[in-house]
């Protein structure tokens, strides 16, 4: 049919609503705030290679027109029984730039008025084209056991601050905003998907991490520290890849390989082994990825602590075993759902669903901050 869905609870009044369009599906998660915490109400993904006249889990690149029409579709499927129009909707990190950028430490005020005049070095598209976001990144405490001489004659040094300045196209906002309308929405904001797959997926722990976002099309690494992103990587490569070559190596069609996939993985299941072919299909992804560990642990001589797996690519069954092997650093899983509260015969279910919609959930838990 290519959607799920599930419908957990009667929903009430301050439901609130996640929305990730991807490449290659939708993704919505409903949340509630109930005594404090972020309860599931229900959660849903609706394929769209129907759209694109291709098949279930190959990636698309559809118009504003049908993403409208299969979004419309999803929010009236009884089975997911959606119940709100307040949402926030995530923008891919490819429509967005950033720059990590020094700056006199001044009031946020002045910095407001100095940050677009020093992005123009920076963002290679005219200013007026983009809108800016910017926050300020905390620079570690450095503590010195002598305090060093200072020069009474010498001119006062200039404390610096580390700024990261985040550009969007306005014309990639319209386009969003011209689905939500016509969608019958409401929403309040709209972000870039990493900083709302690190709301759902982080603790706070200042260890440096890496998430691996693999998706249809392309595979994001993201390295975080301390909550802050240091480096970013795409990968032209993702879960789309893996089901072309099972497709090729078994001769089957690329329906049936999608399906053997999702359904064995890395896994043996009645008699069918893919693991080989599998391997095969992510050996590049996860060589490239290992350069990309390296060149962050030679750059800043930190060990990286940890791999968190997110997208719809890495609920693949046996994916994490695969990139322990391949890593040598402890591999996860990405459980946004554990932010959430839902029944407990649901736990493992959304354990394995949870990469697919970490986007969603960290966009639901801010857009239910907003409703406090």
């Amino acid at each position: 049919m290519g959607a799920i869905f599930s419908n957990l609870f009667k929903a009430k009044g301050g439901s609130v609503l996640g929305i990730d369009i991807g490449s290659s599906a939708i993704k919505v998660v409903q949340l509630r705030n109930k005594g404090g915490k972020a309860v599931l109400e229900t959660y849903g993904e609706l394929a769209l290679g129907p759209y694109a006249g291709v098949e279930i889990g190959q990636a698309t690149n559809l118009g504003a027109d049908k993403i409208i029409e299969a979004l419309t579709d999803l929010m009236k499927e009884k089975e997911v029984n959606i119940s709100t129009n307040n949402c926030a909707v995530a923008i891919p990190f490819s429509s967005s730039l950033m720059s990590l950028i020094e700056m006199p430490k001044l009031s946020y005020k002045q910095l407001g008025a100095m940050i677009p005049l020093e992005a123009r070095k920076y963002i290679p598209v005219p200013i007026g084209e983009v809108t800016l976001d910017w926050s300020i990144i905390p620079r570690e405490e450095i503590t010195q056991d002598v305090e060093e001489e200072k020069d009474p004659n010498s001119p006062p040094k200039i404390e610096r601050i580390d700024v990261l300045v985040v550009a969007i196209h306005n014309e990639t906002i319209s386009r969003f905003q011209d689905i939500v309308r016509k969608t019958g929405l409401e929403a309040s904001f709209y972000e870039i998907e990493i900083f709302s797959t690190m709301r759902s997926v982080l603790e706070s722990n200042p260890d440096p991490v890496m998430i691996f976002d693999m998706g249809a099309a392309s595979t994001k690494l993201y390295i975080v520290e301390r909550g802050i992103m240091r480096l970013s990587h795409t990968i032209n490569r993702g879960s789309q890849e893996i089901t072309t070559t099972i497709s090729k190596s078994l001769g089957m069609s690329v329906k049936d390989a999608e399906v053997l996939k999702r359904s064995v993985g890395a896994t043996v299941v009645g008699g069918r082994d893919i693991r080989d072919t599998i391997n095969l299909s992510l050996a590049y992804v996860f060589s490239e990825a290992n350069q990309v560990v390296l060149n962050y642990q030679r750059r800043y001589g930190k060990t990286l602590k940890k791999i968190i797996l997110v997208g719809g690519g890495s609920s693949l069954k046996g994916i994490v075993e695969i990139a322990k092997n391949s890593f040598q650093i402890d591999v996860v899983a990405g459980n946004p759902f554990s932010k959430t509260e839902a029944p407990a015969f649901l736990e493992e279910v959304l354990k394995t669903t949870g990469p697919e919609f970490t986007v969603a959930v960290g966009l639901a838990l801010r857009r239910l901050q907003e409703e406090e």
